[in-house]
């Protein structure tokens, strides 16, 4: 007998004939012997029109409210799916965040787990219940419920999977699993059968969308093997584990992320300490800063480059204007702009990893703004309308059997 959690998205649970759906995976798993339990998130759209609810009648609600108000979308998922499934003939108990154990801190609407408490969820298996958790929340000090922020749902599955000990957990997503590229975009983007920790948490932070990157984060600090797999379609997923064989790829995905902006300074003094100045105040805003560039000082003066996310644009640009050190240079921000990326393990030791990716982009007439490094990943910042045409480019190329 195995343990299997089991996490569904919006999309799987949107309507009666999904959440039938949903409980037959779940029920055929309990079938084939296994203890499940398993995570839900609000149903289809139900976040946004949450969200839309509020702003008519309050555009700058608390976020602690907010938060109140948007684990509602999860409680209504669990109770209809255990209801589907209790009309089954299955043992099914339903739990909100704070009764399957969920301990987190009080950063309302990006609320971090501290502990796990899952003697009810533990007790409830023991009783060979299936469990049908609400993914995205938990509860904070002062009772206070709390949600995780963006992709809570995957992280909260990973945290269950971790204190449970649990022999798998399986992410459920509208594709078959992970793709070298988006395969609803680019045609010959090839299922992975396996991905390391690493190359997924790279991809998820660099714009794909099948996993949130805590949840990957967690998965490798805890060694929990996760599945990606189709809720639509019964065919084995993708596995994201510690190690893979390689099959002599170079990489393992092309992604894009166009929920970025380039903030540049032009004219600020060459000085010491100017750049712990600017990142320092940025980073104790909570404000997240990817590629930087920095040009060599020339006549006194220096320029400086870096990306932040949209949603972080506006609050940076009006810092920086507040710090007396860049009042005599230069500010602009530009938000048309977008990420592409290569992730691979395989980069490490083919030195000619990054110059096939400038090569695609050039044969394409797509210029190069910003260029970032590491071991397994190099990004580059583009014009946001060339994303989709450089993605595919530069999948074309490294994905030509000529070029493996």
């Amino acid at each position: 007998m195995s343990l299997i959690v089991q996490k569904f998205g919006g999309s799987s649970v949107a309507n009666a004939d999904r959440v039938r759906n949903v409980a037959s995976i779940v029920t055929d798993t309990y079938k084939a012997g296994n203890d499940v339990v398993v995570v839900v998130s609000a149903q289809g759209d139900t976040t946004d029109d949450l969200i839309a609810k509020a702003k008519e009648l309050n555009d700058k609600a608390s976020k602690r409210e907010m938060d109140m108000l948007m684990s509602a979308g999860e409680q209504i998922s669990i109770a209809l799916l255990a209801m589907t499934i209790e009309k089954m003939g299955f043992p099914v108990v339903s739990m909100l965040g704070w009764q399957a154990g969920f301990i987190t801190n009080s950063v309302y609407s990006s609320a971090r787990i501290k502990t796990m408490k899952t003697d009810r969820v533990s007790s409830a298996l023991d009783k060979h219940q299936i469990v049908v958790v609400a993914g995205f929340q938990g509860i904070n000090k002062y009772d206070d419920i709390t949600t995780l922020g963006r992709g809570g749902s995957d992280t909260s599955a990973v945290a269950l999977a971790a204190a449970l000990h649990a022999d798998r957990c399986q992410i459920f997503t509208d594709v078959e699993g992970v793709y070298t590229a988006d395969p609803r975009k680019v045609n010959g983007a090839l299922k992975l059968k396996e991905i390391t920790y690493d190359e997924m948490l790279e991809l998820a932070t660099l714009g794909a969308q099948v996993l949130n990157n805590r949840s990957v984060e967690m998965a490798k600090k805890y060694n929990v093997e996760l599945e990606v797999l189709s809720s639509m379609k019964r065919v084995p997923g993708t596995i994201v584990k510690e190690k893979v064989k390689m099959e002599e790829m170079l990489i393992r995905g092309v992604t894009k992320d166009t929920n970025c902006a380039r903030i540049s300074l032009v004219g600020i003094d060459d000085v010491p300490g100017v750049a712990f100045k600017l990142f320092n105040q940025l980073a104790k805003k909570n404000i997240n800063v990817d590629i930087i560039l920095q040009s060599i000082g020339r006549e006194g003066s220096k320029d400086i480059t870096f990306t932040v996310s949209k949603d972080n644009a506006d609050e940076a640009v009006e810092l920086i204007k507040q710090m007396p050190y860049f009042s005599n240079c230069e500010i602009s921000c530009n938000t048309d702009v977008a990420k592409v990326s290569v992730v691979g393990a395989g980069m490490e030791s083919h030195p000619g990893a990054a110059a096939l990716m400038f090569e695609a982009l050039y044969d394409a007439g797509i210029n190069i703004k910003m260029i970032s490094t590491s071991e397994i990943k190099i990004s580059v910042l583009i014009a946001l309308e060339d994303a989709d045409k450089a993605v595919k480019a530069v999948h074309d190329r490294f994905f030509n059997t000529k070029n493996l």
